[in-house]
């Protein structure tokens, strides 16, 4: 049986730079994080949260980037939010995904304590001792609650579609799995999941705008700079987008990314 496979803004941002240069083409005016929910057999799995309750009551502990993102932190964006709107307890959320723990992306890990939370273990080490340029990326408050941790990093299995992947949830009636993507973070991944007619690959922050996957792609100054200043390896990014351009146009699989909102508009 197909999975249920809902695609939610968990987060709206309007960055002046992203105004003023137009770092998503697509849409300059503002900025979605694009999240899923997957009705599983044995539960709810969310990839990605978004922004969380505990940014809007504290928008401070977002730190300096919080100016620069100018996020809406509307609470009906929230995932939790999210969620119940579609007619489910948020404590139904047994697992999060997280393509990696940018401050945008992992926001609302608190508003699901109990779920077990996955994550490219090279990407938790690098967020436990941030480094002094990362302390802008993570937000160590927003895991104050002390998730339950599920670290992966051993390739398991035959590639998909070409790449490596770590295989998760066996039990949960889906076959999804986590893709190394890394290059804008240490540990960054994508998510694939096996919707029944084809594949979705929800590609993190590999990439902001869909003109860079495209045949050919497009990429303007302002995406060059913001990749070339926020990504920890910008040649291994660059090649991981430059095979996810390739994986593209392979009609079995549909490759977006965390911030385009016509990708959104597309998929939802």
């Amino acid at each position: 049986m197909a999975p249920v496979i809902h695609h939610m803004n968990c987060g709206t941002m309007c960055p002046h730079a992203g105004v003023r240069l137009a770092l998503v083409p697509s849409d300059p005016g503002h900025i979605v994080c694009h999240c899923l929910l997957i009705e599983a057999a044995d539960g709810l799995v969310l990839v990605d949260t978004g922004y969380g309750t505990g940014d809007i009551a504290a928008p401070k502990r977002l730190g300096p980037a919080r100016l620069l993102l100018n996020a809406k932190l509307d609470r009906e964006e929230t995932a939790v939010a999210r969620v119940r709107a579609l007619g489910h307890d948020p404590a139904d959320v047994r697992h999060v995904l997280a393509t990696h723990l940018d401050l945008d992306h992992a926001g609302g890990l608190g508003d699901f304590p109990n779920a077990e939370v996955h994550v490219h273990s090279t990407e938790l080490a690098a967020a436990r001792a941030p480094k002094r340029d990362a302390k802008l990326r993570y937000r160590t408050a927003q895991w104050a609650h002390g998730p339950r941790w599920a670290a992966h990093d051993a390739v398991d299995g035959e590639p998909w579609f070409g790449f490596p992947r770590v295989r998760l949830l066996e039990g949960a009636g889906v076959e999804i799995a986590m893709i190394p993507l890394h290059g804008h973070t240490s540990g960054h991944t994508g998510v694939a999941v096996d919707t029944g007619d084809g594949w979705l690959l929800h590609a993190g922050d590999a990439y902001l705008d869909h003109g860079e996957i495209a045949s050919p792609p497009r990429r303007g100054r302002a995406l060059t700079a913001y990749h070339r200043v926020n990504s920890v390896d910008e040649a291994l990014r660059r090649t991981n987008v430059e095979r996810l351009a390739e994986l593209a146009r392979d009609p079995a699989v549909s490759v977006f990314c965390a911030h385009d909102p016509l990708e959104l508009r597309r998929l939802g």
